[in-house]
């Protein structure tokens, strides 16, 4: 299997990376990157199956070429609201399955445009196989599938400021609380105010509590086509709660209503970073996830809730590794544009994550360990 991981340096596809050359049937990789000195340094480092080359997304046709020839490409391009369908464009135009990490919800409505044309080539394009989303909707389909009928799905995340820094998961926080993004309730889609709707929300240890409010992610955008859920919800905080006002407040200020505002705010966040993440920084910086469906069953009132802790770049990378390899093991076979629980085998994905260290729990005191 030969494999070429677009933004295959970065945080997280990178950690994808690692993944994917300790297993054998990957043959090749070609970390493709725009930071091409780190590309070859991590291709060195991972030995002779991976090489390096240097990559501008934001050239479409040199995209489709760098493509062309591979069995799977991943894609790690963020962040996403500029990239992911100028990368999923190239991966089609080379006629190459997809698999992406893509967080944000309007990138993946626009690659969802793609659709037609993908399912004509008989090309996958799985968008949003990461942390959340990704490992959410398969935990969300797990749910949906023990239930007669489903009412609610609702999405939370906590993550530390610290636990992951890259520029693109800069602006991507930045993003998911700006103005107003979707939710699904009762039925259909309706905009919300980003940055409202303050809940305290326990997850698995270390994290434990945190305060968490509405965000833009893809799930309102993706679950409701495949699950019949009534209502699906996203909500997402900072462990560091001093940093959730300072973003909310940087969102009031119009700050990051526009790609520009945000790539200005994002170097200037970035450049800040060793001071500004030590506010509130807890002891040991970690991510989590937390999913609460319920429903009924057998005419009974049901619920049901998941949850799993970690870095973030294992809670990401993992399940892109892992995608990659079922679709190029031709365990998911799926033409057209596809999100997680649209194609994923949940019972096989989880036993995947639990071979790699990644405990999913069950039980809203997260006793009860499923993978």
């Amino acid at each position: 299997m030969r494999v070429i991981a677009l933004g295959g340096a970065g945080d997280m596809c990178g950690f994808a990376v690692r993944d994917l050359v300790r297993c054998d049937e990957v043959t090749e990789i070609m970390i493709a990157d725009l930071d091409v000195d780190k590309a070859s340094r991590l291709a060195r480092e991972l030995g002779v199956r991976c090489r390096s080359m240097r990559l501008d997304a934001n050239v479409r046709s040199e995209l489709a070429r760098a493509i062309d020839g591979y069995d799977v490409a991943i894609g790690g391009v963020g962040p996403f609201y500029k990239y992911e369908l100028e990368v999923a464009s190239g991966a089609l135009a080379a006629g190459v399955d997809y698999v992406s990490i893509c967080d944000d919800y309007d990138a993946v409505q626009a690659v969802f445009g793609l659709d037609a044309e993908a399912r004509a080539k008989g090309a996958t394009l799985l968008t949003g196989l990461g942390f959340t989303p990704g490992l959410s909707n398969v935990l969300a389909r797990k749910g949906a599938d023990m239930l007669d009928e489903v009412e609610t799905i609702a999405v939370s995340w906590g993550a530390s400021a610290s636990d992951s820094q890259g520029y693109a998961v800069i602006l991507h926080l930045l993003h998911t609380f700006t103005g107003l993004v979707p939710s699904y309730r009762q039925g259909s889609t309706e905009m919300v105010q980003a940055g409202s709707g303050a809940e305290r929300v326990r997850f698995p240890d270390p994290v434990g509590e945190i305060n968490v409010y509405r965000v833009g992610h893809p799930e309102p955008v993706t679950i409701p086509r495949y699950l019949k859920a009534s209502n699906v919800t996203v909500k997402g905080g900072l462990s560091e709660g001093e940093l959730n006002q300072v973003v909310k407040y940087l969102a009031r200020l119009h700050l990051t209503t526009s790609s520009w505002r945000k790539d200005l705010l994002g170097r200037t966040v970035k450049l800040l970073g060793p001071v500004l993440f030590q506010l509130g920084k807890p002891r040991s910086p970690c991510s989590a996830i937390r999913i609460d469906i319920s429903g009924k069953k057998g005419g009974t009132a049901k619920k049901l809730t998941y949850g799993a802790a970690g870095h973030m770049n294992a809670l990401t990378g993992y399940p892109l590794a892992i995608g990659a390899l079922m679709v190029g093991r031709g365990e998911i076979v799926a033409p057209g544009v596809q999100s997680p629980e649209s194609c994923v085998d949940a019972d096989s994905f989880l036993a995947e994550l639990g071979k790699r260290g990644v405990v999913v729990y069950q039980g809203e005191d997260f006793a009860e360990r499923i993978n």
